[in-house]
């Protein structure tokens, strides 16, 4: 595609960006509508009073009625593949209406006949042993989901007997112990260890000793669980984490606590038109600091001085000014809404430090980029990686370094210190040194033989292993070649994090597709997110013609189905979604990027 051809999409999709641009002046995006979330907001409203919320659950059971797989199966967006964990949850909920509903009873049959066909046999199996197979020592999302069906009668006899016990009775113990007591949960789900181990505690056979540890720690544990609620009633704003909650707290007598109602009042609250629910309220934080990116260079094109004041002033108000109540971090992190159940991330955080250092004059934002880089050198983990949430919790997969985040701190660490090269003291200057070099040694490590890196919190649904190499290898890519410039002062740096481009390079050239797309990794079909970061990735390099192709297979893509987002997040322990906003952001970031080079 020639430049003019490039500005005319450039100018195109620079007019949806500010379309969707909300009242407040931010993007708020569209997360997906979430199967798995229909069902435990559904069953967390019946528990709690099925008369009264009698329109929420009709509206979300005729939304499962019709978006389930032509198998019979459920996956966690209408357009993914069935799986275990949903399908169970689902044909769970819909075991509490069967009865009354001939429609119900005939999609559950649906979903009961997948279900055999995998291997788990609702009336005689033993269905627990399935699902903790699946999940392996990480009980996040397997005791949750087994509790579920317990309460929902399934299986009939004895449901329980065969669930873990979650220790609830270990969050009575100081914060500052949690990342050494090996837990089975992660560390954003203590929630769920809270309330889900009370109500297993309470339906089930326990032992003289730890059935007295356990009562004894119970109305304790509740108001730990009650401190760490936000005001929005949301945790974590995740519709399915409030709802395992709020319906473990219910069954277990506690219906009227103040939790489980603000929790109700929230499933409400959020349950969007369709009758559906998403997994979370929104990414707001992150679009937002994805559009500022990928407009780049051309955004004094595109956004007025108002807008984009307006835009700092919003990350601004969102930064975090106090100790988390969630997980106890310091103060100086974004999380990735503007809803009160956020909490601040290791990638939220570099997003938002490098959207206000291009939206402003950067002694406007010294003092917020100045707490956002101490937040992140406190985050960094003892391998020099980045985890998400929690300095040095490492026993379960989402509470490890990651890549992704990783090069994501570099860029925003060593822009900072650019940016502020005079203002900096030398020895804050020294640490954000000494936490590069952790960082570059982290990913140079765990760069695989082929050039790749894996991401975290973003998989590919049609890669055998739900890994997501190509996206990986292509944020870190572009992180790489944007910090060379921000380290351009420190050669011999600089030159070490340039060793770790060729390969990378390499590697999302040998996997594009012949029709010029990328998906998740080699002979995976093409997506307009991944397609557009590998462009991004690889403009500047001596790979122009494999842009040029890829340019061209977005172009056609556009063409006939428009910005068609595709399932790319994975969250909690195994729950896909899709967002709204990614496939714009992405392909405008590649736009800018490609008009760049041809100037």
């Amino acid at each position: 595609m020639n430049k003019e051809q490039l500005e005319i999409r450039f100018n195109e999709l620079s007019e949806i960006l500010l379309s969707e641009m909300n009242e407040d002046g931010f993007w708020s995006g569209r997360l997906s509508s979430s199967a798995l979330g229909v069902a435990v907001a559904v069953a967390a409203l019946h528990f709690y009073d099925a008369d009264e919320n009698d329109s929420e659950i009709q509206a979300g059971l005729n939304w499962l009625s019709s978006n389930f797989n032509s198998d019979g199966s459920y996956g966690d967006t209408p357009e993914s593949p069935g799986n275990i964990s949903t399908t169970l949850l689902v044909y769970a909920v819909l075991n509490l209406y069967t009865e009354k509903n001939e429609k119900i009873a005939a999609v559950q049959q649906k979903s009961s006949d997948w279900l055999f066909a995998q291997n788990i046999d609702l009336r005689t199996g033993d269905v627990a042993k399935s699902i903790l197979a699946h999940y392996k020592i990480d009980y996040t999302f397997s005791v949750p989901i087994l509790t579920m069906a317990a309460l929902c009668g399934i299986p009939q006899k004895d449901a329980f007997k065969k669930i873990p016990q979650l220790p609830f009775e270990l969050a009575l113990l100081p914060r500052k112990f949690y990342r050494l007591l090996n837990l089975s949960v992660v560390s954003y789900a203590i929630p769920a260890l809270i309330a889900v181990g009370i109500v297993i505690f309470k339906k089930k056979k326990s032992a003289k000793v730890g059935k007295w540890i356990r009562g004894s720690a119970e109305k304790r544990a509740l108001k730990i669980l009650q401190k760490s609620m936000p005001e929005s009633g949301g945790f974590l704003e995740a519709i399915p984490l409030t709802a395992f909650v709020a319906l473990s707290l219910i069954n277990a007598g506690y219906r009227d606590l103040d939790v489980v109602g603000k929790g109700i009042a929230f499933l409400k609250k959020t349950q969007l038109e369709d009758g559906g629910w998403p997994i979370d309220v929104d990414l707001s934080t992150w679009v937002t600091t994805l559009s500022i990116k990928a407009l780049g260079n051309r955004k004094d094109e595109v956004l007025t001085s108002e807008q984009q004041n307006r835009l700092s002033k919003h990350l601004i108000e969102i930064q975090n000014r106090n100790i988390h109540p969630f997980n106890g971090t310091s103060p100086g992190g974004w999380g990735w809404t503007n809803f009160s159940g956020s909490v601040p991330d290791g990638d939220d955080t570099p997003g938002a430090i490098l959207a206000l250092l291009n939206l402003n004059n950067p002694d406007q934002v010294k003092d917020e980029v100045f707490a956002g880089v101490q937040w992140l050198l406190e985050l960094q983990n003892s391998d020099g990686g980045f985890p998400t949430f929690s300095k040095g919790w490492g026993k379960l997969p989402f509470d490890q370094s990651c890549a992704d985040l990783t090069g994501h701190c570099l860029l925003a660490l060593a822009t900072a210190k650019l940016v502020y090269k005079k203002e900096m003291q030398a020895d804050f200057s020294n640490e954000v040194q000494g936490a590069l070099q952790k960082a570059f040694e982290y990913l140079q490590k765990h760069q695989l033989e082929n050039g790749c890196w894996l991401p975290l919190w973003f998989g590919n649904q049609r890669e055998k292993d739900h890994h997501n190499p190509v996206y990986g290898t292509a944020r870190v890519l572009a992180y790489l070649k944007d910090a060379l410039f921000a380290v351009e002062d420190d050669l011999a740096f600089q030159e070490e994090l340039a060793t770790l481009i060729p390969s990378a390079e390499n590697y999302l050239v040998n996997v594009q597709n012949e029709d010029g797309s990328w998906g998740g990794a080699k002979n995976i079909a093409g997506t307009i997110e991944e397609t557009a970061l590998s462009i991004t990735a690889l403009t500047g390099s001596s790979h122009q013609q494999v842009c040029e192709n890829g340019l061209k297979w977005l172009d056609k893509r556009f063409s006939k189905e428009g910005l068609k987002s595709a399932p790319i997040g994975l969250y909690f322990a195994s729950l896909w979604y899709d967002e709204k906003m990614y496939p714009l952001t992405a392909y405008l970031e590649a736009l800018v990027k490609q008009i760049q080079t041809q100037k």
